[in-house]
């Protein structure tokens, strides 16, 4: 198992992604509670910290001091590895770890495993303790949750999050054996590849799930808790890191989020937290119709490394292709799983949405999007 190094580990300096924390900050005293079961099995070995992005704020993977990690979706060529966890996308990709611990504020676990082709889980709010998990919105946003490269070891991982979750998913098996019984709702995002929006609807029709189109008036719901989202994550990050804004030991693209955050949480904070209820209760009122949610977990294929450093223009184009930071804001557990493009090396990934607490069902989904109906 691989750590993202914004999770505490007795001994060693979390580092949060940056060189001055690393150079600053004391050794952590105690783990983080989210490794209690992992520290707990004899069969766990932990290999090591993953990088992620300074402070765990951009989404490109880029890190100017520890070095990017290098994701080869193709085989050949650098792609971005996405951020922040993309350190712990970068190593079960590779297989130097079987499991990794991820972090996801507005898509942290999510978008680095659409980059990777691999599989990220963004566990419900609040069900794994955040006590010793470096802050970006710890009362709004942030959680913990497992990376793997496929499905079995995306299982286990969960396993070393939530206990007894292996009979929770044993017990979904049994309750959803095929797709036919589940009703998916397909939401279209505007501005998605059409040939990812393709690939996804070819996959879900082909495994027999039940497809229920979302309407436009959801769409624009959805495109709002976006928004809220990605307001609150920078107006929380600038709250909690401001002092650091002047701080030329920080990247400038880290200080220019912490900037902009400065900015959301005058004009746009408070009222996106006020439309979190109704948000909300939007999704629950979908979820009587519908067991799941489906949309592309990013809106591009995976870009390529700027042979440049990455700027903030780049890392806005690739915070604008990302639907994920409204599940966030509204607390739910969401799956991004790799799907296949017939006229393309490289996957695309669907997102996968569910109630709260629905982890076990959703990796239940997950399954049945793999094997033949």
């Amino acid at each position: 198992m691989a750590v993202k190094d914004l999770i505490d580990m007795k001994g060693l300096v979390t580092s949060a992604g940056s060189e001055y924390f690393l150079k600053n900050r004391p050794p952590a005293i105690r783990d983080a509670e989210c490794l209690a079961i992992a520290r707990s099995r004899r069969d766990v070995h932990i290999v090591g910290k993953a990088n992620l992005t300074e402070f765990a704020i951009s989404v490109s993977g880029r890190n100017g001091y520890f070095g990017t990690p290098v994701n080869r979706l193709d085989g050949r060529h650098k792609f971005i590895p996405g951020g922040s966890s993309s350190g712990s996308a970068v190593a079960v990709a590779n297989g130097q770890a079987d499991v990794a611990f991820g972090t996801d504020t507005c898509g942290s676990i999510r978008v680095p495993a659409a980059c990777c082709g691999i599989y990220g889980l963004k566990t419900t709010f609040g069900l794994v303790s955040n006590k010793g998990v470096f802050p970006i919105s710890a009362k709004h946003l942030d959680t913990v949750g497992p990376m793997a490269a496929d499905l079995p070891r995306l299982v286990e991982g969960m396993g070393l999050l939530q206990r007894d979750f292996k009979g929770r998913y044993s017990a979904a098996v049994a309750a959803n054996p095929s797709a036919r019984q589940i009703r998916i709702g397909r939401l279209y995002i505007p501005g998605t590849d059409p040939a990812i929006d393709k690939a996804i609807d070819d996959r879900l029709v082909a495994k027999g799930f039940q497809v229920v189109k979302l309407d436009a008036s959801f769409a624009k719901k959805w495109a709002q808790s976006e928004l809220d989202g990605e307001t609150i994550a920078t107006s929380d990050a600038w709250k909690n890191d401001r002092k650091y804004t002047d701080n030329l030991q920080i990247d400038s693209n880290t200080r220019a989020v912490l900037a902009k955050g400065a900015v959301d949480s005058v004009i746009g904070f408070d009222a996106a937290v006020k439309r979190k209820a109704a948000w909300k209760r939007d999704l629950a009122r979908v979820f009587r119709k519908v067991d799941f949610i489906a949309t592309p977990t990013l809106r591009i294929l995976p870009p390529r490394l700027p042979f440049w450093r990455s700027t903030s223009i780049f890392e806005l184009i690739i915070v604008n292709a990302q639907n994920t930071a409204g599940i966030n804001f509204s607390g739910n557990p969401a799956l991004a799983m790799p799907i296949a493009m017939p006229e393309s090396k490289i996957p695309t990934s669907l997102q996968l949405v569910g109630p709260p607490l629905s982890e076990a069902e959703l990796l239940n989904a997950c399954r049945l999007l793999q094997v033949e109906p």
